[in-house]
């Protein structure tokens, strides 16, 4: 006579994260527009730079790189902010708007596992993102790849890490997808002008320069150029990322309603 044993009920918590997690991974490569702006439109805007002839020349301004040598780490930020600031703000705040969080808050998965669902489908698709940006500018424009590797992947991840939050944070306090939408939008331009998007932070103003330094997108652009080329990110740079990711995820985690 066998004994039926229960299931331990972490190992019911686990197995329902890994459902959820592919459930929400295929949710999202359905929506194919999340990823065309998160992964594909940073490729096509790499692959404009890199047919502009003036783009790929030296440049005294930046030390001898070439300009897209400089655009590699912005492109790279600008992937992760779309993804962090839309995406996933958009989503979470759409589930609450349509009651799908209360109801998972009577199951064994949790809302809070759809949280870490979205977490690690959204990181899945950064880490995609970044190194095709990497192996494109590689292979197709000759780009050097980052030569102080430990220190790109720290500051990658901060940057990831900081970013999410913010979008955290937008789906903790936005009423609707809609308006999770919008918030996320209003934050990424000017947060992606201070990243160099449109002006490299080499030719800023030098107060203008220091005051990007303060903000996510500016602290993870220097982080990332300065691991590019060799150096290990300035402390300042990777605390102010680690500060972003504290912060403001603990006010998310405050602020998060499930209904």
């Amino acid at each position: 006579m066998s004994v039926m044993t229960a299931r331990p009920p972490a190992a019911i918590r686990r197995s329902a994260l890994v459902r959820l997690t592919i459930s929400e991974l295929k949710l999202l490569l359905r929506e194919r527009i999340r990823l065309f702006f998160g992964v594909g439109f940073p490729l096509i805007l790499l692959i404009i730079f890199g047919s502009i002839p003036s783009f790929n020349r030296p440049s005294k301004t930046f030390g001898g790189y070439t300009t897209l040598d400089v655009y590699i780490p912005i492109l790279i930020a600008f992937s992760l902010a779309l993804l962090s600031l839309t995406a996933l703000p958009m989503a979470l705040a759409a589930y609450r708007e349509r009651g799908v969080l209360r109801r998972l808050q009577t199951t064994p998965a949790g809302a809070s596992r759809v949280l870490a669902a979205q977490l690690l489908v959204n990181l899945a698709v950064a880490v995609a993102a970044v190194i095709l940006i990497l192996a494109v500018a590689r292979l197709g424009y000759n780009v050097f790849l980052p030569r102080q590797l430990g220190g790109f992947i720290i500051a990658a991840l901060l940057t990831a890490a900081a970013l999410m939050s913010v979008g955290l944070l937008i789906a903790a306090l936005a009423p609707s997808g809609k308006a999770a939408q919008i918030t996320g939008a209003l934050l990424f331009y000017p947060m992606m002008f201070f990243a160099g998007l449109w002006l490299p932070l080499a030719e800023m103003p030098s107060g203008l320069r220091h005051f990007s330094h303060a903000t996510p997108l500016g602290a993870a652009v220097q982080a990332l150029q300065d691991a590019s080329v060799g150096h290990w990110p300035h402390p300042l740079q990777l605390v102010t990322l680690a500060a972003y990711a504290v912060v403001l995820g603990l006010a998310a985690a405050r602020l998060f309603r499930w209904e």
